[in-house]
């Protein structure tokens, strides 16, 4: 595996350390190209510390994932954290990770030759989810990975394998899954109650004036390192915009449809028990934010998903998503609604609520909030399953099926017509330019060789 030579200057570990660690499989790979070796199981004992390291340190990592989900619990210690960026969030990391004893780092793939790390938390932006994840499981770590698993089908695939080939646990960030008012919610659907379910209504809707505009090209700020930081994507001027809105652009992201969608289409695939649609069609455009605006996914996007008969639904449902930075209109900025012939259950992550045709909108279900206990539980989750070495319900697999409608929707939006999906052999079916979309093309010495 040829990648991009690592750095001296964009690396704090010492001559020392890498001396020290120079024998470890490694450290072989990041010099020599060759993939690490798969470690052995290692299976943390019941009352073992775990030692975890992050790699992305911006607010997602630093503000809620290692401190709330991870460091919350009692067998869980930080040892090192990682990012690309020089601007203090090195230290800010440090310092809410446990102090100077916190090791930090510029390039992951030093991180990974550290043999004291038994798990890594991926935190960066979605298009450097995929080789952090692989490359940690080639150096035999457990992962959590944030939300959406990658911004490419191709590259989730790549993930998934890698989990498979190195006997690694890979949970992502789809906390809802350990939320308990969405597995109640699980069970109101499973009962029957609904009827037969033919629709299930999806929305992502936030207030994002007045935009962000359309800065001009310009100089990497210092301690920036840009062409790490655009890493796989192609070479391209720095912009502000392309970092501090990344999921805006093509090339770091995927728009609302992915990066908030995921959430959404985790759990109907968990609730209707399916795990892709067969056809899908979106339409949309920049019609919202004020311009110029150099966003380039839709600021206004709608789109529709086919999905085949199931264990829940006999006839199949329709899967319908719509997301715009205006008005919310709705009563909640995110949530989704399940259509039934005897009732509705809408929900989001302030509750649930049952309605029923029959007693003419009777209340059924209760409004009860569990979200906001929830990052502990998802993190426990992973903890757990790294010692019994059995994979989590927010398993990389069920993360990679999660993330793949917004994928399929975008590309749907690019070639500008309905597509057809072969959800077994994950290919567009009889349309070679969007079945081309499925995975991206890797910048040179960038692969996604697992």
């Amino acid at each position: 595996m040829q990648e991009k030579p690592a750095n001296k200057s964009n690396s704090f570990i010492s001559r020392r350390d890498m001396i020290r660690g120079a024998t470890a499989t490694g450290v072989a790979a990041s010099l020599t190209g060759r993939p690490y070796a798969a470690g052995a199981s290692n299976r943390p004992g019941p009352n073992e510390t775990i030692n975890m390291a992050l790699i992305g340190c911006g607010h997602r990592g630093v503000g809620r994932v290692m401190p709330d989900y991870m460091m919350s619990l009692p067998d869980v210690r930080m040892v090192a954290v990682c990012d690309v960026n020089d601007d203090g969030r090195i230290e800010k990391a440090q310092a809410v990770a446990g102090g100077s004893r916190v090791r930090k780092y510029r390039d992951y793939r030093k991180l990974l030759e550290d043999k004291d790390i038994d798990a890594v938390i991926v935190a960066t932006n979605g298009h450097w989810h995929a080789l952090p994840t692989i490359h940690a499981c080639q150096a035999g770590k457990d992962v959590y990975v944030e939300k959406p698993a990658a911004t490419s089908i191709g590259e989730g695939r790549a993930m998934v394998e890698a989990a498979k080939k190195y006997g690694r646990i890979v949970q992502i960030g789809t906390q809802q899954r350990s939320t308990e008012h969405y597995q109640r919610a699980a069970e109101v659907i499973k009962s029957g109650i609904l009827g037969e379910i033919s629709e299930v209504k999806v929305w992502d809707f936030d207030y994002k004036f007045p935009g962000f505009g359309s800065p001009p090209n310009s100089k990497p700020p210092e301690g920036l390192d840009w062409d790490f930081w655009v890493g796989p994507s192609p070479a391209q001027p720095y912009n502000p915009n392309k970092v501090a809105q990344h999921y805006w652009f093509y090339d770091f992201g995927n728009g609302w449809e992915v990066d908030w969608g995921v959430h959404h289409y985790d759990i109907v695939h968990w609730f209707m028990q399916v795990n892709a649609p067969k056809s899908v069609t979106a339409m949309g455009g920049n019609h919202a934010f004020p311009q110029p605006c150099n966003a380039q996914w839709p600021d206004t996007f709608s789109a529709i998903c086919e999905y085949p008969s199931g264990a829940i639904s006999k006839n199949g449902f329709l899967m319908q998503y719509s997301s715009r930075v205006g008005s919310r209109g709705e009563k909640v900025s995110h949530g989704k609604c399940f259509y039934g012939s005897e009732a509705s259950l809408r929900i989001y992550r302030g509750g649930y609520e049952v309605r029923a045709e029959a007693t003419k909108g009777r209340e059924l279900g209760e409004l009860i909030d569990s979200f906001n206990k929830t990052g502990p539980k998802h993190g426990q989750a992973f903890v757990d399953a790294m010692r019994s070495r059995k994979q989590p319900s927010a398993n990389i697999e069920v993360g990679h099926h999660s993330s793949n409608p917004g994928h399929l929707m975008n590309i749907s939006w690019k070639v500008g017509r309905t597509i057809q999906w072969d959800a077994k052999k994950e290919q567009v079916v009889g349309d070679p330019e969007a079945n081309s979309l499925v995975t991206k093309q890797y910048r040179a010495p960038w692969s996604l060789k697992v």
